[in-house]
């Protein structure tokens, strides 16, 4: 078992957190990751009362083990804050924002708060706020995110807050990942996509195929499915998704999409009703490569879990002179 300062501050088996994308890590994902000995984290996205009410509920009543629920922090309020610590999590995860006005709230009501940043900046106000966990997050990630990329950015993140735990995010997808997170000082892993890929997630079954059947180099990051969507996105973040037909018209002509909106809103949200994917977005990061079947959230837990542990277990014997063994994520 590995053991650091993310799993004893939560009593995990794995150092594994599923981050809390909107729209597809509900209640049951959440559950599941937690009750597979994870942290599992409900996406609670912009902040719907109904949707959180009903998902924060789920997670609830099918895992007695610690959970939390992530939040867009410029996209909430005091009273949407208050609401979610009444269910009672065991920690709140705040991104994209300033984490200090809800900071306070979080830590007065006993919940772990977690707070995710791009770049040292982000770091600092964390460290303001007092986040007990920060999670440095790379460009790699799919959804929304900012421009450093994940090997440079969580050691960086980590000798600036230290003594506070760092989890790594962004193109984090099996076990090797979560081992290279650990070497790099981080205390585990924030894993999103390859969660996605899982039986538990919402979202439509054919983004899921989408995502297995996906390489690296499709994805990229645009802010075209944010003004289709009008959500104000302030700068600096970006969105990587899978490419489709809606990217490649749109990306790089924003101004003129701006304009168009009129005619292209009723269209995008037809497309993302009925599935059709070649219009509407399929938030996914670069480490698509890996994925490459949709599985139980229980299963990818105890694989990456085990198989970080068999790759920490190789390094250690390579610095020992002894030869390591195989990497594969399918090996047992």
């Amino acid at each position: 078992m590995i053991t650091t300062a993310l799993t004893k501050m939560f009593r995990l088996e794995h150092p594994i957190v599923l981050a809390p994308m909107g729209g597809v890590s509900g209640g049951r994902l959440a559950a599941a990751v937690s009750n597979a000995g994870g942290l599992g984290l409900v996406g609670g996205g912009y902040g719907d009362p109904a949707w959180l009410r009903t998902e924060l509920s789920r997670v609830k009543g099918e895992t007695s083990r610690p959970w939390g629920v992530g939040l867009i922090t410029w996209s909430v309020d005091t009273g949407l804050v208050e609401s979610v610590l009444g269910h009672r999590p065991h920690a709140v995860m705040l991104s994209f924002g300033d984490p200090r006005p809800h900071g306070a709230v979080i830590k007065a009501a006993g919940c772990k708060l977690i707070c995710q940043v791009q770049d040292l900046a982000g770091a600092q106000l964390a460290v303001e706020a007092g986040a007990d966990i920060i999670v440095a997050q790379g460009t790699e990630a799919g959804g929304h995110g900012g421009g450093r990329s994940t090997l440079p950015l969580v050691p960086a993140v980590a000798d600036v807050v230290a003594p506070i735990p760092v989890v790594a995010a962004g193109g984090i997808a099996d076990g090797r990942g979560l081992a290279a997170a650990l070497m790099l000082g981080a205390h585990g892993a924030l894993i999103g996509t390859r969660f996605y890929a899982s039986d538990e997630a919402l979202g439509h079954g054919l983004a899921k195929r989408c995502i297995v059947a996906a390489h690296g180099e499709q994805t990229a990051r645009t802010t075209v499915f944010d003004t289709v969507r009008d959500m104000a996105w302030p700068a600096p973040y970006t969105g990587r998704g899978l490419r489709n037909r809606f990217m490649e018209r749109w990306h790089g002509r924003e101004r003129e999409l701006s304009a168009a909106l009129d005619a292209e809103r009723g269209p995008y949200q037809a497309a993302t009703r009925e599935g059709d994917l070649d219009t509407a977005v399929v938030w996914a990061g670069e480490a698509v490569d890996l994925i490459v079947s949709v599985e139980s959230a229980a299963t990818l837990v105890r694989r990456i879990g085990a198989q970080a542990e068999r790759q920490l277990t190789m390094g250690a014997n390579l610095a020992q002179g002894r030869s390591g063994g195989s990497t594969r994520e399918c090996d047992t």
